[in-house]
């Protein structure tokens, strides 16, 4: 029996299940308005996920997981830029720059990552090929779907609460206070900072999405505790008459020490929520 569809009538949840079930072993391709898919399974355990045009070399997948780093990324990129991800792994591997748990670890999370985001496709075409499989020079993982589909689901509804509360990117952020500069130290993550020291009124969420390399999830998720802790508020891009150039006059406080613990303030205030 053929599997095809529209996803208005069959979600993606419900594709999991049907294959995770049945124990197929094919491909999953999905045609969404903006972009495509292809998953891969073997016997009911995902194998394989491609989202797009995204570069989907081994290589690429080190470096976004900070296995390896731009300089050897930079490098691998001249040097082995036509070699398929098997002999890139053992090569890697080899010169005892990974491990072959690092490279297994990548993918999976990379895959699981790829299938999360087709949750929240609401339209598209699918239909399963089950003779596409893994291409030989990719490298293939083992990844039960049942705790891929509880991920997912929990996902979705985040992601509904997430939109309703910030459902449009292309507004933009300024700080609604000064604080006082007496404030307890806070350890910084570098996805908070980098947010942080992009809030502009000239800059609009989208814009801080795309230079700190955050997906719509990830860049929802910061500004919404920042909002919720009442630090920060949306305005249109350039909304307001005066604005400061720069990331660092961006934030409030005329010394850098002022700076410094206001980012420590809402980092703070945002991991008490």
């Amino acid at each position: 029996m053929a599997l095809k569809g529209n996803l208005r009538d069959f979600t993606i949840t419900q594709l999991l299940n049907l294959i995770n079930l049945a124990q197929k072993s094919g491909s999953l391709i999905i045609e969404g308005p903006n972009e495509s898919a292809q998953v891969a399974f073997r016997e009911g355990k995902l194998a394989y996920a491609r989202m797009g045009t995204d570069d989907n070399s081994l290589s690429a997948i080190l470096h976004n997981a900070h296995v390896i780093s731009d300089a050897q990324y930079g490098t691998l990129q001249k040097r082995a830029g036509n070699m398929g991800d098997k002999e890139l792994g053992l090569l890697l591997i080899n010169a005892g720059y990974v491990t072959q748990e690092d490279i297994i670890a990548s993918l999976q999370s990379h895959f699981a990552d790829i299938i999360h985001k087709l949750f929240t496709w609401a339209e598209g075409f699918f239909h399963f090929e089950a003779d596409e499989m893994v291409p030989p020079d990719k490298i293939p993982v083992r990844l039960e779907l049942e705790n891929i589909i509880i991920e997912g689901s929990r996902r979705i509804n985040e992601w509904e609460q997430l939109s309703d509360e910030i459902p449009n990117l292309e507004m933009a952020l300024q700080f609604t206070e000064r604080p006082g500069v007496n404030m307890r130290n806070v350890n910084l993550s570098v996805q908070e900072w980098k947010v942080v020291s992009y809030i502009n009124p000239k800059n609009s969420i989208n814009q801080i999405s795309k230079a700190t390399k955050m997906n719509e999830m990830e860049i929802r998720r910061i500004v919404y505790g920042l909002l919720q802790a009442g630090l920060v508020e949306l305005v249109r891009p350039g909304g307001i008459k005066e604005t400061l150039p720069g990331v660092k006059e961006s934030i409030p406080g005329e010394t850098q020490e002022e700076k410094k613990n206001f980012v420590n303030r809402i980092v703070g205030r945002i991991r008490s929520l």
